[in-house]
This record gives C-alpha cells, sequence and structure tokens, in this order.
C-alpha cells in the first residue's frame, strides 16, 4: 500500500539566507542535497532524515515554550531536531549565530533539550534523547 504522504518539506523564504544557510551548513554539519543557483536567485535543499508534523493546541504549546523556554516564545511553526550530541551541536550553532533562548533541560519525556532562535527568528529546539 503506497503511503498517502511520502515526504514533508518545509520551505522557508529569508532575507538572510546567506546567514541561515551557514546556520544549517555549519551549524548542524548538513551538506546540501540540491542546489539551485541561477540568475534569478539561490535556494538549497538539505535532507534532514525522517520528518513528522507535530500539531498542538494553544495550551499544549504554552506548556512546551514554559518547560524548553521559560515562557510562550515560539510562533506558529518551530522546528524540534534530533541530534546524536547536543552540547556538540549548540556549540557549533552558537558559533555560527544561533541565539540560545534558554539553558539546556531535561524534560520530563526525558529529552535533553536546548532552545534556540535562528537568524530568521524561527525557534528551533535541538534534542537528545536521553537513554
Amino acid at each position: 500500500m503506497t503511503k498517502p504522504v511520502l515526504e514533508l518539506r518545509v520551505a522557508i523564504t529569508t532575507q538572510e539566507y546567506d546567514r541561515l544557510v551557514e546556520i544549517y551548513q555549519q551549524g548542524l554539519g548538513l551538506e546540501p542535497a540540491e542546489l539551485w543557483t541561477d540568475d534569478t536567485g539561490s535556494a538549497v535543499l538539505f535532507e534532514l532524515g525522517r520528518g513528522t508534523l507535530e500539531i498542538f493546541d494553544e495550551r499544549h504549546a504554552a506548556k512546551v515554550d514554559a518547560i524548553e523556554a521559560g515562557e510562550r516564545v515560539s510562533g506558529p511553526v518551530r522546528f524540534a531536531l534530533e541530534v546524536p550530541d547536543l552540547q556538540a551541536a549548540l556549540t557549533r550553532l552558537l558559533a555560527v549565530g544561533a541565539v540560545q533562548v534558554h539553558e539546556p533541560i531535561i524534560t520530563p519525556w526525558r529529552h535533553h533539550n536546548v532552545r534556540l532562535r535562528f537568524p530568521d527568528g524561527m525557534q528551533v529546539t535541538l534534542f537528545q534523547v536521553l537513554p
């Protein structure tokens, strides 16, 4: 049986293209899977592994923000990226311009999380699943 959705792609349009590419490439260590550059503009595609979609109501979003950031700070979209080494990823991302929103925490669901803000304003949670 064919699945009804085969891939999730999130497309971000930004005034900070070069900085944002640096965040994902240098900060997260991703290599471009595809590049589209010509006289009309530039785009890059990064493959991020398995994609999932979470839909929260406002109360649940407020609870998660309170745990990860101390208050309701994220907008209607927030990325959550599982990384193998939270501290290493955090160090790389801070070095290329991400801003730490809150200190790393251990969540009630046993993830080591840290909330960041990328140059385009996107709220991003890095998480490492604890044993």
